[in-house]
C-alpha cells in the first residue's frame, strides 16, 4: 500500500536535529512534502529528499513568542501547514528525591509546555481551513510508571492527554489529532543511559531491579521504525483515526 496525502502538503516538524524527529523529516521529504525543520540547532538537510524540499529552522519550542512568529512567517512566505509533528523533548533521570525545581521545569517546558506551543500555534492556523493532522510523539512511559524516569513520565503523560483532548476539540472540523508512543529507540536519548556496552542487551532483557519488562521483540526499535508511524497517521490512510495513542514499543508495555 502507498501512503498518499504528502505530495507538496507542508509539514511542520520539531527536534528535527537528529533521531527520530530527523526520520520523519526524511520520510516526509522522500513522500514529496516540503517540510519545516525546526530544532534548538539549525537541522542538517537530509541527503536524499525525492520530491520533496526541507526549509532548516532554529525554534526553541518553550519560547510561545518564538513559534507563533515561525509558524506564522511559514503560513505567509511558504503556504498553508497541513502536517504537524511534534517530536521535540528531553530527559531527566533521577529519582524524585533528587529531581531540583530547574530540572523538572525544563522537561515539561520541552515536553509538555513545547507541545500545546507548537499544537496550538497550528491549531489556530488550521481551523479556518478545516483540514490538517497533528501528530505528538511521546512515550510508552507515559502510560506505565519507571524508575528515575517520574518527571519525563508524567511530562509525556501531560503532552498525551493533551494531543487526544485537543483532539477532540477539532474532530468537528476534520482535523485530527494522535500520538506515537515509542519505547526504547536507537537515539542518543536512549544511549546516553548506557553504562557500557551491554546496554542495548540490558533493555532488551528487562531490568527486573526496576520492575521493567523487556522487549518482546528482543530488538530495538529504530528512528526509522517510530517514523514509520508517524508517516502512517499523518496519510490519507488514516483518515478515520483521530485521538490513538499508538505504541511502538516492540510489545514492552504488554499492552495496545
Amino acid at each position: 500500500m502507498q501512503l498518499t496525502g504528502f505530495d507538496q502538503r507542508i509539514a511542520f516538524v520539531t527536534g528535527a536535529a537528529g533521531g527520530i524527529g530527523q526520520a520523519v523529516v526524511q520520510l516526509l521529504a522522500q513522500a514529496g512534502s516540503i517540510v519545516i525543520a525546526t530544532d534548538l540547532q539549525r537541522p542538517a538537510a537530509p541527503q536524499h529528499t525525492g520530491s520533496g524540499r526541507v526549509h532548516s529552522e532554529v525554534l526553541d519550542v518553550t519560547d510561545s513568542e518564538a513559534v507563533q512568529a515561525l509558524i506564522a512567517r511559514v503560513e505567509r512566505d511558504i503556504g498553508a501547514i497541513d502536517l504537524g509533528v511534534n517530536v521535540a523533548g528531553v530527559l531527566h533521570f533521577g529519582t524524585v528525591t533528587q529531581t531540583t525545581d530547574a530540572q523538572w521545569r525544563r522537561t515539561f517546558a520541552v515536553n509538555c509546555d513545547g507541545v500545546f506551543h507548537v499544537s496550538r500555534a497550528l491549531a489556530q492556523a488550521m481551523q479556518p481551513r478545516r483540514r490538517g493532522v497533528l501528530v505528538t510523539v511521546s512515550s510508552n512511559a507515559a502510560g506505565i510508571p519507571r524508575h528515575a524516569m517520574a518527571a519525563y513520565a508524567a511530562s509525556k503523560a501531560a503532552a498525551t492527554m493533551f494531543t487526544r483532548c485537543l483532539g477532540l476539540e477539532l474532530a468537528p472540523l476534520g482535523i485530527r489529532c494522535n500520538i506515537v508512543a515509542p519505547g526504547s529507540t536507537l537515539t542518543p536519548m536512549q544511549t546516553g543511559m548506557w553504562h557500557d556496552e551491554d546496554g542495548a542487551k540490558r533493555v532488551i532483557e528487562g531490568f527486573p531491579e526496576q520492575y521493567k519488562t523487556g522487549i518482546p521483540l528482543r530488538k530495538l526499535a529504530t528512528p526509522q521504525d517510530v517514523a514509520e508511524a508517524v508517516v502512517f497517521l499523518l496519510s490519507d490512510q488514516a483518515g478515520h483515526i483521530t485521538m490513538s495513542d499508538l505504541y511502538v514499543d516492540g510489545g514492552a508495555t504488554l499492552r495496545a
